[in-house]
Protein backbone atom coordinates (compact mmCIF):
# COMPACT_ATOMS: atom_id res chain seq x y z
CA UNK A 1 0.00 0.00 0.00
CA UNK A 2 1.24 3.52 -1.09
CA UNK A 3 2.10 6.22 1.63
CA UNK A 4 0.54 9.81 1.54
CA UNK A 5 2.55 12.51 0.58
CA UNK A 6 3.82 13.97 4.05
CA UNK A 7 6.49 16.72 3.24
CA UNK A 8 8.44 19.70 4.58
CA UNK A 9 9.07 22.76 2.73
CA UNK A 10 11.18 26.12 3.22
CA UNK A 11 11.80 24.48 6.81
CA UNK A 12 8.34 23.66 7.64
CA UNK A 13 7.31 20.39 8.50
CA UNK A 14 3.74 19.24 8.93
CA UNK A 15 2.50 18.23 11.85
CA UNK A 16 -0.02 15.73 12.59
CA UNK A 17 -2.03 14.99 15.88
CA UNK A 18 -2.52 11.91 17.09
CA UNK A 19 -5.40 9.15 16.08
CA UNK A 20 -5.28 10.68 12.61
CA UNK A 21 -6.37 9.17 9.69
CA UNK A 22 -4.44 10.40 6.10
CA UNK A 23 -5.44 8.63 2.86
CA UNK A 24 -2.87 7.51 1.03
CA UNK A 25 -3.08 9.53 -1.89
CA UNK A 26 -3.47 12.79 0.00
CA UNK A 27 -0.67 15.21 0.00
CA UNK A 28 0.15 17.44 3.02
CA UNK A 29 2.93 19.72 2.41
CA UNK A 30 4.97 22.45 4.43
CA UNK A 31 3.64 24.55 7.16
CA UNK A 32 0.40 22.60 8.34
CA UNK A 33 -0.99 21.40 11.50
CA UNK A 34 -3.13 19.23 11.78
CA UNK A 35 -5.10 18.13 15.55
CA UNK A 36 -5.92 15.05 16.80
CA UNK A 37 -8.82 12.71 16.01
CA UNK A 38 -9.02 14.41 12.66
CA UNK A 39 -9.31 12.71 8.90
CA UNK A 40 -7.70 14.15 5.52
CA UNK A 41 -9.31 11.70 2.78
CA UNK A 42 -8.50 10.77 -0.56
CA UNK A 43 -6.96 13.30 -3.04
CA UNK A 44 -7.27 16.04 -0.24
CA UNK A 45 -4.31 18.76 -0.52
CA UNK A 46 -3.64 20.55 1.97
CA UNK A 47 -0.51 22.86 0.65
CA UNK A 48 0.84 24.98 3.26
CA UNK A 49 3.94 26.12 0.99
CA UNK A 50 3.39 30.03 0.93
CA UNK A 51 1.89 30.41 4.56
CA UNK A 52 0.51 28.46 7.52
CA UNK A 53 -2.68 26.40 7.72
CA UNK A 54 -3.74 25.32 11.17
CA UNK A 55 -6.40 22.66 11.55
CA UNK A 56 -7.96 22.09 15.08
CA UNK A 57 -9.53 18.38 16.61
CA UNK A 58 -12.01 16.29 14.96
CA UNK A 59 -11.98 18.36 12.09
CA UNK A 60 -12.65 15.75 8.52
CA UNK A 61 -11.18 17.10 4.97
CA UNK A 62 -12.89 14.92 2.73
CA UNK A 63 -11.92 13.76 -1.04
CA UNK A 64 -10.24 16.22 -3.71
CA UNK A 65 -10.50 19.32 -1.06
CA UNK A 66 -7.40 21.75 -1.40
CA UNK A 67 -6.28 23.94 1.06
CA UNK A 68 -3.98 27.12 0.09
CA UNK A 69 -3.03 30.44 0.80
CA UNK A 70 -2.11 33.82 -0.16
CA UNK A 71 1.74 34.59 -0.01
CA UNK A 72 2.43 36.59 3.08
CA UNK A 73 -1.44 37.40 2.91
CA UNK A 74 -3.78 35.11 4.56
CA UNK A 75 -3.37 32.17 6.27
CA UNK A 76 -6.39 29.03 6.78
CA UNK A 77 -7.71 28.03 10.49
CA UNK A 78 -9.69 25.35 11.24
CA UNK A 79 -11.75 25.44 14.59
CA UNK A 80 -12.83 21.85 16.11
CA UNK A 81 -15.48 19.95 14.83
CA UNK A 82 -15.14 20.71 11.45
CA UNK A 83 -16.49 19.27 8.11
CA UNK A 84 -14.68 20.18 4.99
CA UNK A 85 -17.08 18.41 1.86
CA UNK A 86 -15.75 16.97 -1.20
CA UNK A 87 -14.19 18.82 -3.78
CA UNK A 88 -14.36 22.17 -1.40
CA UNK A 89 -11.40 25.04 -1.60
CA UNK A 90 -10.40 26.87 1.27
CA UNK A 91 -8.19 29.32 0.16
CA UNK A 92 -6.63 31.66 3.45
CA UNK A 93 -10.20 31.69 5.15
CA UNK A 94 -10.53 31.21 9.02
CA UNK A 95 -13.52 28.76 10.07
CA UNK A 96 -14.86 28.59 13.49
CA UNK A 97 -16.15 25.48 15.33
CA UNK A 98 -19.40 23.47 14.71
CA UNK A 99 -19.19 24.28 10.88
CA UNK A 100 -20.22 22.41 7.90
CA UNK A 101 -18.47 23.45 4.45
CA UNK A 102 -20.42 22.03 1.82
CA UNK A 103 -19.36 19.72 -1.69
CA UNK A 104 -17.75 22.65 -3.79
CA UNK A 105 -18.14 25.35 -1.58
CA UNK A 106 -15.18 28.17 -2.16
CA UNK A 107 -14.22 29.94 0.98
CA UNK A 108 -12.00 33.11 -0.98
CA UNK A 109 -8.94 34.65 1.52
CA UNK A 110 -9.66 36.05 4.70
CA UNK A 111 -13.26 35.02 4.99
CA UNK A 112 -14.08 34.40 8.53
CA UNK A 113 -17.03 31.57 8.68
CA UNK A 114 -17.96 32.20 12.60
CA UNK A 115 -19.07 29.02 14.70
CA UNK A 116 -22.11 26.94 14.19
CA UNK A 117 -22.49 27.45 10.46
CA UNK A 118 -23.21 25.26 7.67
CA UNK A 119 -22.06 26.30 4.18
CA UNK A 120 -24.36 25.15 0.91
CA UNK A 121 -22.91 22.76 -1.41
CA UNK A 122 -21.17 24.94 -4.08
CA UNK A 123 -21.46 28.30 -2.64
CA UNK A 124 -18.76 30.95 -2.52
CA UNK A 125 -17.73 33.00 0.33
CA UNK A 126 -16.22 35.66 -1.38
CA UNK A 127 -12.54 37.36 0.26
CA UNK A 128 -13.09 39.13 3.42
CA UNK A 129 -16.78 38.56 4.26
CA UNK A 130 -17.12 37.92 8.01
CA UNK A 131 -20.10 36.29 8.34
CA UNK A 132 -22.75 35.92 11.10
CA UNK A 133 -23.93 32.56 13.08
CA UNK A 134 -26.66 30.71 10.49
CA UNK A 135 -26.57 28.81 6.73
CA UNK A 136 -25.36 30.53 3.36
CA UNK A 137 -26.07 29.72 0.20
CA UNK A 138 -25.29 31.17 -3.14
CA UNK A 139 -22.68 32.99 -5.30
CA UNK A 140 -21.85 34.96 -3.68
CA UNK A 141 -23.18 33.04 -0.85
CA UNK A 142 -26.23 34.93 1.37
CA UNK A 143 -27.80 33.97 4.48
CA UNK A 144 -30.49 31.76 4.06
CA UNK A 145 -31.31 30.69 7.34
CA UNK A 146 -30.44 32.18 10.87
CA UNK A 147 -28.42 30.33 13.19
CA UNK A 148 -29.62 28.09 15.66
CA UNK A 149 -28.77 25.12 18.19
CA UNK A 150 -30.22 23.17 15.39
CA UNK A 151 -27.79 24.28 12.82
CA UNK A 152 -24.80 24.13 15.30
CA UNK A 153 -25.90 20.63 16.19
CA UNK A 154 -26.39 19.35 12.61
CA UNK A 155 -22.60 20.63 12.13
CA UNK A 156 -21.09 19.07 14.83
CA UNK A 157 -23.53 15.50 13.79
CA UNK A 158 -21.02 15.62 10.86
CA UNK A 159 -18.40 16.31 12.58
CA UNK A 160 -19.06 12.90 14.36
CA UNK A 161 -19.78 10.94 12.07
CA UNK A 162 -16.68 10.56 10.17
CA UNK A 163 -15.03 10.17 13.61
CA UNK A 164 -16.51 6.46 12.95
CA UNK A 165 -16.06 6.19 9.35
CA UNK A 166 -12.08 6.91 9.82
CA UNK A 167 -11.70 3.83 12.09
CA UNK A 168 -12.87 1.66 9.29
CA UNK A 169 -9.93 3.01 7.36
CA UNK A 170 -7.19 2.11 10.56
Amino acid sequence: MSEPIIRPLRGKEPSIGKNTFIAENAVIIGDVTIGEDCSIWYSAVLRGDVNTIRIGDRVNIQDGAVLHTLYNRSIVEIGNDVSVGHNAIIHGAKIGNNVLVGMGAILMDNAVIPDNTIIAAGAVVLSNSILEPGVYAGVPAKKVKDGSDAVGEAAHKNAQGYMLYKEWYK
